[in-house]
């Protein structure tokens, strides 16, 4: 048909569009890394000083008006950029040098790749995402691992700029850095490819959820906010259904919520639970996933893996409970408003320093 035919020519089009605004966001982060890495070079051999950057803007808005975002604000956010992602290793560990033919440089252009050297990164990571991603890690992360953590994070997620703030805001790397640490033996075992997947605690903030409520008013309140709740587990997940039924004799059971996880192949059991962890849940849960490794999962996935989500954890009780447990099975909390991040940063910390 020949509307079969136009709507081709339509993906064609917004491919090509794709991939030039791509290309256009890789040249200018670029650009923005040679201003930063000359301007520090300059400023740090006290070949300039602070009056040469504000004159440097001035220059730039009464002689060229139409190049816009070099202000002094902005010229400085470039040389903040160069100098807080220069030493990361997203960075340094496929750096190349700009070689540009001849024939295709401009005298000027020329002139300061050759007496300064200025680096490329249009091969790294870094111009994967867009400037306001960058400016929005660079004013709220400072830690190089978070710093790395965002970025890639962002890519692999393809996170908005409004999604990555509210990451942050919800402090997912140290809640994903302290779930990795807590992730039992027998997991890791089974799926060794498992870091980064899962957290220590859960942050469902959008939930506004009114004191007190029940498990099914958690459960319906977290399907009704699904792309909410996606965002906040990954979007490698993909929902299968809830009061998922399993069968084992004669007896239905339900599994409260049912997930399917493409990065690790397997399902994902989540059972909730409105008050503290206690250990006769797992045996539950295991249960659960033994019905669903038996009769649901395919011969070419791997074994399921179920998600305990509690309102509050001991972490003393939950390591003797799970000590002798070899399902893959995990214990995290969930929160109905945003964590307390320097409280999670000291508890990164102390993980940190007992390693």
């Amino acid at each position: 048909m020949l509307q079969d035919q136009f709507s081709n020519i339509i993906s064609l089009i917004r491919q090509s569009q794709a991939n030039a605004l791509r290309a256009v966001n890789t040249e200018l982060i670029n650009l923005y890394w040679q201003v930063g890495e000359y301007m520090s070079r300059q400023l740090a051999g006290a070949a300039w000083g602070e009056k040469t950057v504000d004159e440097l803007a001035e220059y730039i808005s009464n002689h060229h008006p139409e190049i816009k975002g070099f202000n002094r604000r902005g010229l400085y956010r470039m040389k903040q950029f160069y100098e807080l992602y220069n030493n990361s290793s997203i960075v340094s560990s496929v750096l190349t040098q700009l070689q540009i033919p001849d024939n295709q440089k401009s005298a000027i252009v020329s002139t300061v790749l050759t007496q300064f050297n200025l680096s490329d990164i249009r091969n790294t990571l870094v111009v994967k995402i867009s400037w306001s991603h960058h400016t929005l890690i660079m004013s709220r992360c400072r830690l190089p691992e978070e710093i790395e953590f965002y970025i890639k994070q962002s890519i692999k997620e393809n996170y908005s700029v409004r999604e990555l703030d509210r990451q942050i805001s919800s402090s997912l790397f140290e809640r994903v850095m302290i779930g990795n640490h807590n992730l039992p033996p027998a997991i890791k075992d089974i799926h060794p490819d498992i870091a980064n997947h899962f957290k220590d605690s859960y942050v469902f903030e959008f939930l506004n959820l009114p004191e007190p409520y029940n498990e099914s008013e958690l459960k319906k309140g977290l399907i009704r906010q699904m792309k909410q709740f996606i965002l906040e587990l990954g979007k490698d997940y993909l929902y299968v259904g809830e009061e998922f039924k399993v069968q084992a004799g004669n007896r239905d059971f339900y599994i409260d919520l049912l997930f399917y996880h493409r990065g690790l192949q397997c399902l994902v059991a989540f059972e909730l639970k409105t008050d503290r962890f206690e250990p006769e849940h797992l045996g539950k849960l295991n249960f659960y996933l033994e019905a669903l490794d038996r009769d649901v999962k395919k011969p070419n996935e791997n074994p399921s893996i179920g998600i305990l989500l509690c309102k509050d954890k001991d972490a003393g009780t939950v390591e003797y409970a799970l000590s002798r447990y070899l399902s893959p099975a995990l214990i995290a909390e969930y929160k109905t408003q945003l964590p307390d991040k320097k409280l999670l940063q000291q508890k990164l910390q102390e993980i940190f320093e007992s390693l």
